[in-house]
């Protein structure tokens, strides 16, 4: 063998030996304590990146969030008593992110994508992942909200409309119904025959572990599971994983938004998401502001309400409605964090208490009550017969408060209580008793016509039923031309008052 053969050889062999040495970002820990950690090292790590403790039972997930010059300020995803100071921490270089898919539906899944129904674990190799932050969508690849997310109730259908892709405020005190009409939206969207059912997430903050199982079964006894899918942070469960827990509902939502459908994310709520990432802030030493809240608590809501879109067709069609839930303190709307989210949001739907004590269900405050969106999210057979109904409910409540003073009232003004009385009674709804947008036309466009003016006030309930039942037996035709084109022609109004009229007659025999 000659010379050159050989160092030919030699440099293949010495080659083959040659291996670069493995890189690895770690640190240790310096101090630790209610769920927080603070590291020394890690000088690679990113924000939000996952990083391992080395704990002695084995290996605990922790997430990094502040980066500062000396030091690393972390929290804990895991069990916070394993994790001990001197512990050594490593960095991953993976940002934090939840596995996402069709296997998600129907089930009750952890701020981190785990199942915690009991039932059959999914493989999560076979899932795509997504990041729980994420920069919202661009003006340019979207397009504005005009498709309705009917609610089954009328209060909300008639007077403040949800689009698809929109960002609508539910804000009252405790017990006053906020979750109520959040779940009955879910299952409501189910029996909407006129839109493609949309894949809904309900996220639990900081709820109590009975009231989310009540939940749960409430959307499995009203068919809405099948659809659905619940993201649990209960009260029990560390602040890390209900800061945590929003963000992967957008991300699951987003998941189904790319794939050009349509996804509703219910965060009930965001007061008690405000209080878990103030507990964290504070435990990271993050200078406290108004109300003890970090400065970037307004940058916390937007960047994930921000999410909620609805994407034009060349960017897949697709929309996520986002309808965050916030409690308010003796109806203060005026606080730090309803102001913040109410800024942020399209919308709101305000309850109050005093309507609710009234035995008025939902108890929705028109005057404080708004939709950016507006009629842009209706029918054209709703924004026929509920354009006038706003306006005579706010004149009803002005004219309630203003006849307590006075006795002699003249024929309009009595005319229009009366007219006011019964709308609000119409109105009224409980839980299950969500009903179509189309049977919403047909009560509204006999109270508005002034076919209710007759019918005693305690009345006009067991009316509403009859009403509703005739129409659905002897004129099917009529609820499913409707139904099919979302409109109220001339010639189906006429139809629809000559209708009234004649069950009016045998209402009253």
């Amino acid at each position: 063998m000659d010379k050159d053969t050989i160092i030919k050889e030699l440099k293949q062999e010495i080659a083959s030996l040659r291996h670069e040495p493995a890189v690895e970002s770690v640190g240790r820990v310096t101090r630790v304590g209610d769920g927080v950690a603070t590291l020394s090292g890690l000088g690679g790590v990113m924000y939000s990146e996952i990083i391992q403790f080395d704990t002695a039972s084995g290996p605990v997930s922790g997430l990094a969030l502040n980066l500062n010059e000396d030091s690393i300020g972390a929290i804990v995803l895991g069990d916070s008593i394993k994790v001990q100071e001197g512990q050594t921490v490593r960095g991953t270089g993976t940002i934090l992110s939840v596995a996402v898919g069709d296997a998600l539906i129907g089930r009750v899944i952890d701020s981190l994508g785990n199942p915690i129904d009991g039932g059959v674990a999914f493989s999560k190799d076979k899932m795509t992942r997504y990041p729980l932050e994420k920069i919202a969508s661009g003006v340019i690849s979207r397009e504005s909200v005009k498709t309705p997310l009917h609610t089954g109730w009328k209060s909300i259908d008639a007077m403040i409309p949800i689009g698809r892709g929109q960002r609508e405020l539910i804000i009252g005190d405790r017990q006053t119904g906020k979750t109520s009409l959040a779940i009955e939206t879910i299952i409501n969207q189910g029996k909407d025959t006129l839109n493609k059912t949309p894949i809904c997430i309900y996220v639990a903050i900081g709820q109590k572990e009975s009231k989310v199982a009540q939940i749960v079964k409430r959307l499995k006894d009203g068919g809405a599971m099948k659809y659905t899918i619940v993201v649990s942070a209960p009260a029990g469960a560390p602040a890390s994983l209900q800061y945590l827990a929003p963000y992967a509902g957008a991300a699951i939502g987003e998941f189904f938004m790319d794939q050009g459908k349509d996804a509703l994310v219910v965060y009930d709520d965001l007061s008690k998401h405000a209080w878990a990432y103030r507990e964290i802030s504070l435990l990271l030493r993050r200078p406290p502001g108004r109300e003890a809240y970090p400065g970037d608590i307004f940058y916390l809501h937007s960047r994930l309400l921000e999410r909620a879109a609805k994407m034009s067709k060349a960017f897949g069609g697709g929309s996520l409605t986002a309808l965050p839930i916030i409690e308010t303190q003796q109806g203060d709307i005026s606080a730090y964090i309803p102001t913040n989210v109410i800024s942020i949001t399209d919308g709101q739907i305000y309850l109050e208490q005093e309507l609710f004590y009234q035995g008025i269900r939902p108890a929705v405050n028109v005057g404080l009550s708004v939709s950016r969106v507006g009629s842009s999210a209706q029918t054209k057979a709703m924004k026929k017969v509920a354009g006038t109904l706003r306006l005579e409910l706010a004149q009803f409540r002005e004219l309630a408060a203003f006849s307590q003073f006075s006795s002699d009232l003249d024929h309009a003004t009595k005319k229009k209580l009366e007219r006011g009385r019964r709308l609000t009674e119409l109105l009224k709804q409980g839980e299950g008793e969500n009903i179509s947008f189309s049977e919403q036309v047909l009560v509204i466009f006999a109270a508005i016509k002034g076919f209710l003016d007759t019918i005693p006030v305690e009345k006009v309930a067991s009316f509403q039923k009859q009403f509703i039942a005739h129409i659905r037996t002897e004129e099917s035709a009529l609820l499913g031309i409707i139904q099919e084109t979302a409109d109220l022609s001339d010639d189906t109004k006429l139809k629809l008052e000559a209708i009234t009229q004649e069950f009016l007659k045998e209402y009253f025999k």
